[in-house]
């Protein structure tokens, strides 16, 4: 590779090519001073807390994800058991064994954001050292086999009998595919997203690097959806139409105090999508995104567009919520929670 092969695909240079890599506080700044003229307008810095009631702080500040999942249909998400810190191996175990049966699982916080300790656990082993490293109480999932993995940007004002899909995001999660005569060492490093996470993943298959995968063999090297950890995320907006509207206005009224949020999805086809025969892995409040901005390529300018809408919409929800007697958190209760959260790694 030449110097100027090295040099512009150094690691700095592929991030900064690429909005989508750069840091949460170089794109979000604007935001933040949107947010700012918001909440002089609202009179409360916490005016998002009102957004969903039938949410802790309205799904922006240390949510419970289980207490989320516990008023949704079982028929809609996968099954799921709550761990709290601290939890002998053994009884792990048994729970796991009992609701579960088999490996992988999926274990992750309970109260967390962006993919934070959210991993696959593929053995017994693996599950009592996940169990020792966690210090907060965390969730176990079945490990979903649909190949689709989603998400998809839903809100409704509590005026209004019917709501939006503002956002549906497709993930691809980070793959090899191989040619018949590159290491899968050889196939990360000549992938920019690969690249990137380089130094998870030369441990992770420290004794699979020197293989070689054959003329188009497909490798899944992480199987987490979340974009911190490679995957790719598309727009899917395309998608979007009044069957796939009134199917996630079926599935968020049975929510009770649910008007602003994004569900993160399994489904096993686009026609199961537009049927709600969807599996939720998590549904997030008041701090979701609108997934579909990091589509590769995709403009800034256009992120920022999708981002003041979603902002303003959750403005006019939460203020049309606390005329409804919904109360704002206080500045004190609020500043409180950021700091035990913050604390604690989970932002």
């Amino acid at each position: 590779m030449s110097l100027f092969d090295r040099i512009w695909r150094s690691n700095f240079l592929i991030r900064f090519r690429s909005w989508e890599y750069w840091p949460f506080l170089a794109v979000y700044w604007p935001v933040f001073i949107y947010w700012l003229w918001l909440s002089l307008r609202a009179r409360s810095l916490f005016y998002f807390t009102a957004s969903n009631p039938g949410i802790e702080n309205g799904g922006m500040l240390g949510e419970s994800k289980i207490k989320i999942l516990d008023e949704i249909d079982d028929s809609l998400i996968p099954k799921t058991i709550y761990i709290k810190k601290d939890a002998p191996i053994k009884e792990v175990a048994l729970q796991v064994q009992e609701s579960f049966k088999k490996y992988p699982i999926i274990c992750k916080p309970d109260v967390g954001e962006r993919g934070w300790k959210v991993e696959k656990i593929k053995s017994d082993k693996e599950l009592e050292v996940y169990n020792q490293n966690i210090a907060v109480d965390y969730i176990i999932q079945e490990f979903l086999t649909e190949p689709m993995e989603m998400g998809v940007f839903y809100y409704r004002y509590p005026s209004e009998s019917k709501g939006i899909v503002s956002s549906v995001v497709i993930k691809e999660m980070l793959t090899l595919v191989g040619n018949g005569k590159s290491s899968i060492e050889e196939l990360i490093l000549a992938n920019d997203r690969a690249k990137l996470q380089w130094n998870t993943l030369k441990v992770r298959y420290q004794n699979q690097l020197n293989n070689i995968l054959e003329q188009d063999q497909k490798m899944e090297l992480v199987a987490i959806g979340n974009h911190s950890r490679g995957t790719k995320f598309l727009s899917g907006n395309h998608l979007i139409n009044q069957k796939l509207i009134d199917a996630f206005d079926q599935i968020s009224k049975q929510l009770k105090g649910f008007y602003f949020g994004r569900f993160d999805i399994k489904v096993q086809s686009v026609d199961d999508l537009y049927d709600g025969k969807i599996k939720i892995m998590e549904l997030n409040g008041a701090g979701s995104e609108p997934a579909h901005i990091y589509h590769p390529g995709s403009s800034l300018w256009s992120a920022y567009k999708a981002i003041f809408h979603h902002w303003k919409v959750l403005f006019k929800i939460s203020v049309a919520n606390h005329k409804l007697g919904v109360p704002y958190l206080s500045f004190k209760e609020g500043l409180a929670t950021y700091k035990k959260i913050s604390s604690e790694g989970k932002l």
